[in-house]
């Protein structure tokens, strides 16, 4: 036996009976042999010929037998109708499925009356029911696809039944319908399959959960008819056709109660009142019922519409470990509830027990309701689709997945056997042990211990993780001594524990802890916070003391504390993720800036807990994707420009703190930081030329262009980077008029586009400044205009240009433009570029402006890495005096970055390979201690009040022993820096 079904589903056009293979255990002395025989003696000759040819095929008799055996429910079925087996064992099943489900609907849609349909509907469930079953049995169709067989069954007689009565209506004048034949388009009747329908998961006896909703104000309804107490009339009539019970049983089992406080409202209730409900109201197992909801009848694009609505309340915007809790507290009520809080096999309920497909379910979803707001590839309703997303986006293991994959399957199949007996909505194993051995036969293992075995195994597996995610010791305190962490310095035994764990002065760690349990901090005027952090501090306490100085970290930490303003949902974060604690408490000893933002954005935080935090860095494909992911249904553009400071201010904080815990180079950051402005500058040129648009209309011909200079243009950016651009535009000439109600003309349509443009990044929102802007660059500086048009920047490079403007053109780069403008505006920076130039008047230029700048900022503190002498501004205009003396005969020297033009100088031989190497070398120490000053250091850096965590980070970023070795490689390096560019430059 194994734990899933082989299948076989894509033996098309092979007959049913021909593609069996697995059976029931069928013991020898069993009378369902008899029973069956008994049977076919009592059809016509011709039929039970025709039966007993398709017994022939292997496993075909003991599927049959085993029926008639194990499953009452089956076996009236099989001899209810002889003809309709027959049908079935020599079908295709797949293909007799789909025409079964479309056949039924068009004879249901022509029947003269209500009796003809729920005949029609019941018999179409009892064939495809029976057909199901000996798919199942029979292992001719994997679970997944039996579930979604039922599935595909479910949604079909929903729209079946809707549109019906539709009909009905349409043709007593209550509705107009645009299309008569599909009456459902544009009625604002909204039906949303929940639960295992919606994910496509029916099991073989389920009900079907649906909720419906309805939108009054795009409806097909005649003037005089009432919204609310017609769509209630139709929802009843719908359930009625499925579930009331006939000769021919019934068709599914309806439940409404899944709607909003359903002990209060109608079976249909109105859009506005579901959004209004799911805002105020909605808790987090609604949430989670909600991953799954699917629009599967009625209006389907109104009840798209309704459920990206709905998005925001099931999908947070930053990571929520409260939902933990929240599901875990539901689940545990349940399994209380029905006495299911052990393992077993008697009596063991494989939906809601321990270890079985509930926790499987839960396990998914509330990491898809922790992750899903942030990482929209989580929002997938399958169960077995949402562990694999989980695995391939690291959140979960890929043995997990695998695990929990294989027991969802084998547990659905042990559902869907015992719902077969009887068409029961069961999921209980029986409570004697005689009767699991018949129901073990009938899944086809020889005995009840075999199939104890492997169901057993299956459900410790489940457990296993489950209680990893939910249980286990999510505060880490289980491993910690029973100590009195706010008795405060006096307490002997709270000194010697905090001393044992590395604390320098236990006595003022002490004396922090005790306040933080009974001080009036802002944080923790919140109750619930409050209980929640006293019962974080222990392993707070250890986490901290595993930072690299344990005393400055809780410091750091009280400090932080101080600061912030709300901390609920950060403290759960915490608790929930103790590896975090120190990397945190590394971030505010050594870098302030990262700790203030972090306590006025605690959502910040979010990004460590990514399991992408740690890997590669994004490239700009994928910024790009996450950008347009955070800005795509904004409702506004203030909230536009909100999102784009979060966006902005969390990447500048993840790749600060990777920059900080040594996981990425000073090269990466520097890119990272790069894409990250790219992106947004190439988001707010594409929005603010929409709505600038939008008022003013456009040039015939328009075209705009940033260009990025500077760090940006030569991908050099650190966290404190201003932006330097230009911008360049392009039009008609002959027709200058912009085509909108408030038109403007050329130079002044592109000015005031310009000042709206630097307006998006400058204003001060919610959530601060994006970037502040600098265009001081442009032709004439700030005495130029903001934009310039493509040929006055053209001929201003060629003919009135200063060296040093041409030196800042080697780091330009187009970052947001159409392919076509941005080529042409590539080729004239490259014909500027490249045009031959006098050494020795370029030299002088390029000294005497090295002379002008020292003279006013100075050169002589080391520490100001870029201004030093010796330091990067060298490096820099060595690069760029490189390019503008050779690039005339060797065009492959240009480079906007640094590093690459030195390599470039070498390999062509303009640049002695020593000389590179120093400049490379030092170029690479000082991008790295840069990094660290701009992320940790507002101001000045003065190594006599840096604190230590910074020293601890700048000796790690420079491979010395200590930070005296640190200095002496700085001074070293500036001065062999000046060397050579006195001996290049002069």
């Amino acid at each position: 036996m194994t734990l899933s079904a082989p299948g076989n589903a894509d033996k098309h056009g092979v007959a049913l009976a021909a593609r069996f293979a697995e059976a029931p255990h069928v013991a020898a002395s069993t009378t369902a042999d008899q029973r069956l025989r008994d049977w076919l003696t009592e059809l016509d000759p011709q039929a039970a010929s025709a039966i007993a040819a398709q017994l022939a095929h292997p496993f075909a008799r003991d599927i049959l037998a085993g029926i008639a055996d194990f499953s009452p429910y089956l076996f009236d079925l099989v001899r209810a109708d002889a003809a309709r087996l027959i049908r079935l064992l020599h079908s295709d099943p797949d293909a007799h499925l789909a025409d079964l489900i479309e056949n039924t609907r068009l004879v249901v849609l022509a029947a003269s009356d209500e009796a003809d349909v729920i005949r029609l509907l019941r018999r179409m469930k009892a064939e495809a029911a029976l057909l199901i079953a000996l798919c199942d049995i029979g292992g001719v169709w994997p679970v997944m696809r039996v579930t979604a067989a039922l599935t595909d069954l479910a949604v079909s007689s929903v729209q079946t039944a809707l549109q019906y009565l539709l009909r009905q209506e349409a043709a007593r004048g209550r509705i107009s319908p645009p299309n008569p034949d599909s009456p459902e388009e544009g009625s604002g009747l909204i039906v949303l399959a929940m639960g295992k329908m919606g994910a496509g998961e029916l099991n073989y006896s389920s009900d079907i959960d649906l909720i419906v909703f309805f939108d009054p104000d795009m409806t097909t309804l005649a003037p005089d008819i009432e919204p609310q107490p017609f769509f209630v009339r139709v929802t009843q009539g719908m359930s009625r056709l499925l579930q009331q019970r006939t000769y021919d049983g019934y068709v599914f089992r309806v439940d409404l109660r899944l709607r909003p406080d359903p002990s209060s409202t109608q079976v249909a209730i109105s859009r506005d009142a579901a959004l209004h409900y799911y805002e105020r109201e909605g808790r987090t197992w609604e949430r989670a019922a909600m991953i799954k909801a699917r629009a599967c009848a009625g209006d389907l694009r109104a009840g798209d519409a309704l459920l990206a609505e709905i998005s925001p309340f099931v999908w947070r915007k930053h990571l929520d470990f409260a939902a933990l809790a929240d599901v875990h507290d539901m689940k545990r009520q349940m399994q209380t509830y029905r006495g299911q809080t052990d393992v077993s096999v008697e009596g063991h309920n494989v939906k809601v027990g321990r270890g079985g497909i509930r926790e499987i379910e839960f396990f998914a979803q509330t990491q898809q309701l922790i992750a899903g707001g942030r990482h929209p590839e989580l929002r997938v309703r399958p169960t077995l689709a949402a562990l694999d997303v989980l695995a391939n986006s690291n959140w979960i293991t890929f043995q997990a997945r695998d695990e929990l994959s294989t027991a969802y399957e084998f547990l659905r199949r042990v559902e869907h056997r015992l719902q077969m007996i009887a068409d029961e909505q069961t999921h209980t194993l029986p409570d004697d042990k005689e009767a699991v051995e018949r129901l073990a036969w009938f899944f086809g293992y020889e005995s009840r211990e075999a199939f104890a075995r492997d169901l057993l195994r299956q459900l410790e597996i489940v457990q296993g993780h489950y209680e990893k995610l939910f249980e286990g010791d999510p505060t880490g305190t289980a491993s910690l001594p029973s100590i009195d962490y706010g008795a405060g310095p006096d307490d002997q035994r709270l000194l010697q524990h905090l001393a044992t764990l590395g604390f320098k002065k236990p006595a003022a760690a002490a004396q922090t802890v005790h306040d933080w349990i009974t001080a009036d901090y802002r944080v923790f005027r919140n109750e619930a916070t409050r209980m929640a952090f006293v019962e974080f501090v222990p392993a707070l306490i250890d986490g901290l003391a595993h930072a690299e100085e344990p005393d400055r970290a809780v410091v750091a930490f009280d400090g932080f504390l101080q600061a912030l303003q709300r901390g609920g949902r950060l403290i759960t974060l915490l608790s929930q993720n103790r590896d975090l604690v120190a990397l945190v408490a590394l971030v505010l000893g050594a870098a302030p800036r990262l700790g203030e933002m972090l306590a006025r954005q605690p959502q910040l935080m979010d990004g460590l807990i990514d399991p992408r935090f740690f890997g590669a860095m994004p490239d700009r494909q994928e910024l790009s994707a996450r950008l347009a992911a955070t800005v795509r249904d904004a409702d506004s553009y203030e909230e536009f420009l909100d999102r784009l400071r979060l966006f902005g201010q969390e990447s500048l904080f993840l790749i600060g703190t990777r920059i900080l815990s040594g996981t990425v180079s000073a090269q990466q950051a520097a890119t990272a930081f790069a894409d990250v402005a790219e992106g947004i500058v190439h988001t707010v040129h594409g929005l603010v030329a929409d709505r600038f648009a939008a008022q003013h209309g456009r040039i015939k011909g328009q075209e705009t262009a940033i260009i990025a200079m500077g760090r940006l243009g030569s991908r050099e950016m650190t966290a404190s980077s201003d932006l330097d651009l230009i911008l360049l535009y392009d039009f008609d000439g002959d027709e200058p008029d912009s085509d909108g109600e408030r038109s403007l003309q050329g130079a002044h349509y592109f000015a005031r586009f310009t000042q709206r443009l630097i307006s998006a990044f400058t204003t001060r929102t919610n959530y601060g400044v994006l970037y502040e802007i600098d265009m001081r660059l442009r032709p004439s500086g700030r005495a130029g205009p903001v934009a310039s048009h493509i040929s006055s920047f053209a001929d201003y490079q060629d003919n009135e240009a200063w060296t040093w403007e041409h030196m800042a053109l080697t780091r330009a780069r187009v970052v947001s433009a159409s392919p076509a403008f941005r080529d042409r505006i590539e080729t004239v920076i490259r014909q500027v570029l490249t045009r031959r130039r006098d050494r020795a008047t370029i030299a002088n230029d390029v000294a005497e402006m090295r002379r002008a700048i020292a003279l006013e900022k100075g050169e002589d503190d080391i520490w100001d890495l870029k201004l030093a002498a010796g330091g990067l501004v060298d490096i820099d205009f060595i690069a760029q005096y490189l390019q503008l003396v050779h690039a005339a005969d060797k065009p492959e020297i240009l480079s906007v970055s640094t590093l690459q033009v030195l390599e470039n100088a070498a390999r062509l031989g303009v640049l002695d390979a020593s000389e590179a190497e120093i400049l490379r070398s030092a170029a690479r120490l000082y991008h790295d201690l840069t990094q660290i000053l701009r992320l940790c250091v507002i101001g000045k850096f003065n190594p006599e009040t840096a604190g230590v965590d910074l020293q601890r980070v700048m000796v790690r970023a420079g491979d010395t022993p200590d930070f005296s070795a640190l200095v002496a490689r700085v001074r070293e390096t500036q001065t062999e820096v000046r060397r050579v560019f006195k001996a290049i430059v002069g």
